[in-house]
């Protein structure tokens, strides 16, 4: 591990306890969250992307707010759901982006999770799909969507402006952004394709297979087929690789009341998700000390590059700040750690 972030799902509601109960605090409070966790020190500032529920749903009104704001942190996504996506016009937003965070972003992207809406992507105008899930539909406007970044030409220019036979490419076009993709794998297979197609790879804390092996021993599998896959594909660069866990320093009573015994006691987990069977990882909840040695120990933690924190968002500002600064204090420097003022994060060779 070199690098740390923090992934918010955006949760907001008006219940008990919510410090974050419309979608402008969401927003205002992730941004706030976002510049706290630049001056830690942290490395990234991740959101994920849900339709059809209150959480975030539109991220790059966010993630342009965030860069503009902060100096030196990665913002990106985990992940946009494809499925949505008018690929064209991300293939603009995207570029713009990658021009006004200087480069920052990390842009997780894939077919989408389980969400509240059935077919919802239709309800966007989206059809056509012939897998109940929409996987076809999000893989077709994936390509399309790397073909418009890549800088091909897209559609025939009018002649009699741009002469003939001349096909224009999406504009603007950022000659660094494809570095800046990473697809969401689910699975050891999945990861394989990612690799092939020379991107990112981002894992999350559910693989969608069960084969009673423990889920960091199944992740860092995938890694290595990753890895593997993008080697033999002839990509010569260093992908990088991040994962999501949920880690909590228990620092004070306060944070001992919201995440201490019941998650020190937790383990993996065996369910079912998109009609899978899937394993799911443990929450890690205890001192410095046990979490810098439980999370030496997670193989696939320390094969990846970024370690995702999943926080707490409706928690607020305040509180999260304090989760962010007591692992960047007392478990990260452990586990090869380097702040976000030493410059921008690089994979593993391989």
């Amino acid at each position: 591990m070199k690098a740390f972030g923090f992934l918010s799902f955006g949760h907001y509601g008006d219940v008990p306890g919510s410090i974050t109960r419309t979608a402008g605090d969401m927003l205002k409070q992730t941004i706030e969250i976002a510049e706290g966790a630049d001056e830690i020190g942290v490395n990234g500032a991740y959101v994920r992307v849900h339709h059809f529920a209150r959480q975030a749903a539109s991220p790059m009104p966010l993630l342009t707010a965030m860069a503009a704001r902060t100096k030196h942190i990665e913002v990106g996504t985990g992940v946009i759901d494809m499925r949505y996506e008018n690929p064209l016009y991300l293939a603009e937003e995207a570029a713009a982006l990658d021009y006004i965070a200087d480069g920052r972003l990390a842009l997780g992207i894939s077919r989408g999770s389980p969400e509240p809406a059935l077919r919802g992507y239709e309800a966007f105008g989206y059809t056509g799909s012939s897998d109940p899930r929409g996987a076809d539909l999000a893989r077709d406007k994936f390509d399309l969507f790397l073909d418009a970044i890549d800088g091909g030409g897209i559609t025939e220019g009018d002649p009699q402006m741009t002469g003939p036979g001349v096909h224009l490419p999406i504009e603007p076009h950022s000659p660094t952004l494809r570095d800046h993709i990473w697809w969401g794998a689910g699975s050891r297979a999945s990861a394989e394709d990612v690799g092939r197609m020379g991107l990112n790879l981002m894992s999350s804390t559910l693989l969608t297979e069960a084969t009673g092996e423990p889920f960091d021993v199944l992740q860092r599998q995938q890694i290595e087929q990753f890895r593997e896959a993008y080697r033999a594909a002839g990509h010569t660069g260093t992908p990088r690789v991040s994962v999501s866990r949920s880690v909590f320093p228990i620092m004070n009573q306060r944070d001992e009341m919201y995440f201490g015994l019941r998650s020190r006691e937790n383990q993996d987990q065996i369910g079912v998700i998109d009609g899978l069977r899937s394993t799911f990882g443990k929450t890690y909840a205890d001192s410095p000390e046990v979490l810098i040695e439980q999370l030496k120990n997670d193989e696939a933690v320390m094969a990846a590059d970024t370690l995702m924190l999943t926080i707490p968002n409706q928690l607020g500002p305040e509180y999260n700040l304090h989760v962010l600064e007591s692992f960047a204090k007392h478990v990260a420097p452990a586990l090869g750690w380097k702040p976000n003022t030493e410059g921008a994060v690089t994979g593993y060779a391989i």
